[in-house]
């Protein structure tokens, strides 16, 4: 059951933010990405029971979890009665900044410097550790496990949007639909939700937050999924070329995920 309307991908809830289907979408040889298979949002931990029954109902059998410990430990999912999907979580921290935790030292956050952190948070995601073995386990689980999945962080925007935008991209997408797909988030009926959970965090470590900031460190733009295919494509020569050599998805693989997802 896939409780979304023909026009939205987002799927009501009341305590989880930006949860959406990403299948839909146009992909390699005339077919479409199928949908009701994969699914993305943020952290579970303001989830009503209403909402766990919504997700339950979307019979996800695999969670890919890219948050870290600190951010697991602090904000644990709450879990469906009857939850048995199985977790992928890494043992480690995935972020030494999200934006969510501050990260700077004491200053007036304007939207200038908003746009910069995160800029460097793209940046720097091609080569953390952490987050290629994170995103290698995502390929693995996808193209291994059967049923639904959801990948999720703590916002759903950041380290879940380049999952999304690296698997749409091996689906064979075209590159505006991955960063049409991306830029949802922007549209996510539950910004409430993250900035519940954000703001407060963020006021106690900033001196001022302007309202542009608060727009770039809780939203995304389209220069933060470019900064990423940008650098990727800089250090191996193509995305094809980074998913290969670094997250090992190559022909074979690709081959699976297609026969797997597409329709």
């Amino acid at each position: 059951m896939i409780l979304e309307s023909e026009d939205t991908p987002f799927i009501p809830t009341e305590g989880i933010h930006n949860l959406r289907d990403y299948g839909g979408y146009a992909a390699a040889d005339g077919a479409r990405i199928k949908t009701g298979l994969l699914f993305r949002s943020g952290q579970h931990i303001e989830a009503t029971e209403d909402d766990l029954d919504t997700f339950h109902a979307l019979d996800v059998r695999t969670i890919i979890d890219l948050r870290g410990n600190s951010e697991r430990s602090s904000f644990p999912c709450r879990r469906h009665s009857d939850f048995d999907a199985h977790v992928i979580a890494y043992d480690g921290e995935t972020s030494n900044s999200p934006p969510h935790e501050g990260g700077w030292d004491k200053v007036d956050m304007t939207a200038d410097r908003a746009r910069e952190r995160m800029i460097a948070v793209y940046t720097r995601m091609p080569v953390n550790p952490a987050m290629i073995d994170m995103f290698t386990r995502y390929f693995a689980a996808l193209e291994a496990r059967d049923g639904g999945s959801l990948v999720h962080c703590f916002a759903g925007k950041d380290r879940t949007g380049i999952a999304v935008a690296l698997l749409m991209h091996t689906l064979g997408a075209h590159r505006d639909d991955v960063v049409a797909e991306f830029l949802k988030t922007n549209d996510a009926p539950t910004q409430h939700i993250l900035k519940r959970q954000s703001l407060p965090r963020m006021e106690a470590h900033y001196d001022t937050i302007e309202e542009g900031a608060i727009r770039n460190l809780m939203g995304v733009l389209p220069e933060y999924i470019e900064t990423y295919f940008d650098a990727i494509t800089e250090s191996h020569g193509s995305p094809d070329a980074y998913l290969a050599q670094t997250l090992g998805v190559d022909d074979a693989s690709k081959a699976r995920l297609k026969d797997r997802f597409l329709t």
